[in-house]
């Protein structure tokens, strides 16, 4: 089961959480206060070293970055086209949208 690092109120947090519960995935969700510091811990720190939240957990691996887990997640799901050029549109979207 994947386990999702994560701040209840945090926009980049409630995509993954949105995604996963449209693709039917099981998680367990492991609130992360920002606001008392919690992602700043020595323990969160060896888990993103960027001391940020949303942090996906596959297996023993952790995937940091919305964005990344959203496209990890929706890999062979209806959310990515199968259409080369379309998957880069997709991209594009995610691209311009982690920059505002």
């Amino acid at each position: 089961m994947y386990k999702l690092y994560n701040f209840q109120n945090s926009g980049n947090c409630y995509k993954i959480r949105l995604l996963m519960n449209q693709l039917g995935i099981e998680y367990e969700s492991i609130e992360v206060n920002i606001l008392q510091r919690e992602s700043r811990t020595e323990e969160f720190l060896t888990i993103n070293p960027n001391g940020r939240v949303p942090v996906l957990q596959v297996g023993e691996k952790y995937l940091p970055e919305s964005n990344a887990a959203i496209w990890y997640l929706a890999e062979g799901s209806k959310f990515i086209p199968t259409d080369r050029f379309e998957r880069a549109q997709a991209l594009q979207w995610m691209f311009f949208v982690s920059a505002q």
